[in-house]
Parts: C-alpha cells; structure tokens; sequence
C-alpha cells in the first residue's frame, strides 16, 4: 500500500531548503494552523446546514450530501495524495491542496443554490484529506527525535481543538456573517497558511519510493462509495426494491470487485490486501469506521433536531454552543486514554468505550417531543467520552499490530476507514430520519411528535452500530501495546477522531494487551 505519511515515512527523504529551527517553528505553524481550520470547517458544517438551506431553498435531506459527499472524496484521496507529496514533493501537493481549499471555500460562500454549496464540499473533501496527509509527512520531515514527537503532539493537539471548536465557531460567525462567514474567514486563514508554507517550508520527497501512484485505485473507490451512498439517500424515496436503488448497489459492488482487481496487480497499491489478514488491523479498522461513522451522523442528527422551530428551536450559535459537552468531552477524556490503557488494556478500553456510547445512544433512542435540552445532556456526554476511550486505543492498535515498515500502511488503511464511516453512516442517518418523519407525518403525527420518531429510529440504529464495535474489540483480541509517552499519547488519542498518528504512541510494539 502507498505509504500515508507519517513520522515513521521520513527515512529515504530527501529535504531542498534551510532547515533550521525557524523553518522547523513556520512549518509547525503552517501545518497545525491549516490542520486547526480544516478540522474546524468539517465538524462546523453540520450546524449550518440549516441556515444554508433556509438561504439557498435546498432541504436539508439533499444538502446532506454537502457532509457525505466531503467525506467520499476523501477516503479516495487521503491515500494517494500522500503518495503525489512523496513523489512529486510535499510541499507542493500541500500548497495546492491549500490553494484547493481556498478556491472552494470561495466557491461556497458564493453559492446560492444547495447544488453549488454540495459541489464546494466536494472539491473541500479533496483539499481537505491533502492537507492533513501532506501537512504530517512535512511536519516529520522538518523535526528528528523528540523534537518530531513534540511537533507531532502540537499537530494532534490542533486536530482535536479544531474539531471540538468547529460547531461553537460556525454558529457564532452566523450570527455575525450569516452562514457564509465561516468559509470567508476559512479562506482567509488559508491563504495566510499558503504564505507561510511559501517562505518558511522546505520541499522533500521519498527517492526511495516508486513513482507509480495507483489512479485507478481512487477512482474505484469513489465508484464504489458513492453509488452506496445514493442508494441510502435515495432508496426510500425510490423503493428498497426499484431498479435504480438495485443498480446502484450493483455498481457500488462491481466496482469494489474492480478495486480488489486493480489492488492485486498495481506496482504500488493503495490496499496491501496481505494487511486484511491481520486480526487486529481488521477489527481496529472497523472499530475505527464505526466510532467516526456515529459521531458524525450524531452531529448531523442533533444540528438539525435542535434547529427545528417544532423541536427546541435553536439559533445556529445555540445548536453549536449545544454540542459543546460532546466535543469537549471528546477531547478531554483523550488525556486519561493512555493510563486507563495501559492499566486495563487497549480491547477492554475499546469496548468499554463502545458500550458506553451504545448506551447514550440508546438513552437518545427513547426521546419524545416533551425533552428539553437537560434531557439530551447525559446521553450526549456518554456518546462523547465513550468514543474518546474507543478511538484512541483502535487508533493504537492498527498500527502497532504491524511490523515497522508498514506502519504507514496500517494508518492509511485506518484514515480512509474513517472517511468510509462517516460518508456511510450520515447517509444511512439521514435516510431513517427524514423516512421516519415523512410516515408519522402522513400518518397524522404532529411534527413534533414526527420528528421525535425520527430522531428515535436513526439513534437506535446507531446503538446498534455502536455495540458492533464492542464485537470488533473483541475481535481485535489480545494485541501488541503501543509505547509512548503519555503527552503524545494523548495527543494521538484527542486526534484519533480525524486521523491515526503512527507517533511514538502507535508505531512501537512492546508488550500484548
């Protein structure tokens, strides 16, 4: 598999440029400011989808695709654009995965129509998995020893606060900017980023790797995502059993057959389909899929729950300041993940972690038109800290259950796990939502009461995905520990929910757990 970029892909790197540490401290900046705003622009999304489709006339159902269409893009490119930066520099490939964001945060704060807000996200999904994967690998290649690690923590740190920060920022720039404010100051954050990746960023790439650069393998894999995808949005409205909902379907398999195909003969795959007979790497990465697939389609659910005039009727800034126990908690349970891993074990942290999520969920699942906020307060805390304890450890343990040199491997099988998750599960989200509200409705319930129901049918089905990962800890069975210090690791673990970091804290075997 193309090596996704990481600390452990610096051997064989060849750096053009000064490297001092005040080119080290710009490359620190430029990658952790530019990770911060991309992390901050996906998770704030789903709370302006709202006021979007109040502007653009486009209902919330089809602008879904604004959050799952990003996330598709992204499990195709999160891979092969590490390996353009390892080929054909770095630092070019992260200044035009910056200029690409730029250019659709621009595209979006224009839009007037949900078609082109949709579009904007896809070339963002793009943009956004070329940042993240070319901005570590300069970020490792500018640093050695602990000062990599260190550098590595604030990156993971960035990650974390730009995620948990998002929905509180978008809803307060709508207040201030309307809906569009927060891709303007987006886009101007980026150009600053571009700046300072111009003056202060040395160019590097891998010689020692081939050139060949597995096109196919993306392209497959977005043939095989989206048709998935449209028939979970689609397949409600057209009948489970309608030949357009079958077709897609076939062609999403057909194309996963031709992914395999091309997998098996490429020079430099995208998948070492050899790593999908390790155990542990399997049940981690699923692990992973469905803990980011969860969270994200609780995002989605909740943003539009709360905003609703027949609900609790939020602004954008309250629905954002709403989430807050979520996010935070996230992150802050991320800085005990270390100690309770490595005194319970990494599996037994991960199925705690996703049975207590199961149990918010489930808790979610008995909701009524009568809650106020303070009875969504307890679920949303346990949803939260139970996949802070489940992400880390799975995190962890894809990359530690592999041998040194395919550690890059394993994190990138991992990183496009999580695109895969959240592209499927908004979109399965999304359908049992509006389909559930559609039929109370015609049914004769009061929107309230429908809206309720959906929210109640799409929270149970996600306790269910939930208690899967339990089943997925359990598989991931008795596994290498990781070895780090405990401030990268928990660095790592607030990051886990947007990207696996092979630091100290995942890429070294010591003991099982």
């Amino acid at each position: 598999m193309a090596q996704a970029s990481s600390p452990t892909g610096a051997e064989g790197s060849v750096v053009t440029g000064a490297g001092t540490g005040a080119a080290a401290g710009g490359v620190l900046v430029a990658t952790c400011l530019s990770t911060f705003v991309v992390n901050a622009n996906t998770s704030a999304v789903s709370i302006l989808l709202p006021a979007i489709s109040a502007d653009t006339g486009t209902d919330v159902t089809t602008l879904q695709w604004a959050v799952t269409g990003y996330s598709l893009v992204g499990a195709a490119v999160i891979v092969t654009s590490g390996s353009l930066g390892d080929v054909f520099g770095r630092k070019k490939v992260f200044q035009l995965g910056l200029l690409l964001f730029v250019v659709s945060c621009v595209l979006i704060a224009l839009s007037s129509s949900g078609g082109a807000v949709i579009a904007g996200r896809f070339i963002q999904g793009a943009a956004g998995a070329t940042i993240l994967a070319c901005g570590l690998s300069l970020l490792s290649v500018a640093n050695s020893g602990e000062a990599q690690l260190r550098a590595v923590s604030f990156w993971g740190a960035a990650a974390a606060v730009g995620a948990a920060a998002g929905p509180l920022m978008g809803g307060a720039l709508v207040t201030v900017a309307g809906w569009q404010g927060l891709f303007w100051v987006d886009a101007v954050i980026g150009v600053v980023c571009i700046l300072i990746a111009a003056r202060q960023v040395s160019e590097s790439r891998d010689v020692n790797r081939s050139r060949s650069i597995d096109y196919a393998g993306s392209i497959l894999i977005a043939l095989t995502l989206a048709p998935l995808v449209l028939a979970l949005s689609k397949g409600s409205a057209w009948g489970w059993a309608s030949a357009a909902t079958i077709g897609c379907l076939a062609l999403g398999a057909l194309s996963g057959v031709g992914f395999v195909m091309v997998e098996r003969r490429v020079a430099v795959p995208m998948l070492d389909l050899d790593l999908l007979r390790n155990r542990v790497l399997v049940g981690s990465t699923m692990a992973i899929l469905i803990g980011a697939g969860t969270i994200n389609a609780l995002m989605y659910l909740l943003s539009l729950y709360f905003q609703s005039p027949d609900t609790l009727g939020f602004t954008t800034l309250q629905a954002g300041l709403a989430t807050l126990p979520a996010t935070v908690g996230l992150v802050a349970i991320a800085a005990a993940v270390p100690r309770l891993t490595a005194r319970l074990g990494g599996r037994q942290v991960v199925g705690i972690g996703f049975l207590l999520t199961s149990v918010g969920f489930a808790a979610i699942g008995f909701v009524d038109a009568s809650w106020l906020y303070r009875a969504f307060l307890l679920p949303l805390v346990a949803v939260a800290v139970g996949m802070g304890l489940s992400n880390g450890p799975a995190s962890s343990a894809s990359t530690a259950c592999v041998p040194a040199n395919q550690v890059g491997s394993a994190s990138g099988v991992s990183n496009m796990a999580r695109y895969v998750g959240a592209a499927v599960a908004t979109a399965l989200a999304a359908t049992i939502y509006g389909g559930v509200i559609a039929d109370q409705t015609a049914s004769g319930q009061t929107p309230a009461d429908a809206l309720a129901s959906g929210l109640s049918a799409a929270s149970w089905v996600m306790a269910v995905l939930s208690f899967a990962g339990v089943v997925m800890a359990v598989l991931m069975g008795r596994h290498q520990a990781a070895r780090g210090t405990i401030h990268d690791s928990a660095a790592a673990a607030a990051a886990a929910t947007s990207l696996t970091l092979p630091t100290s804290a995942t890429g070294h075997a010591t003991a099982s757990v």
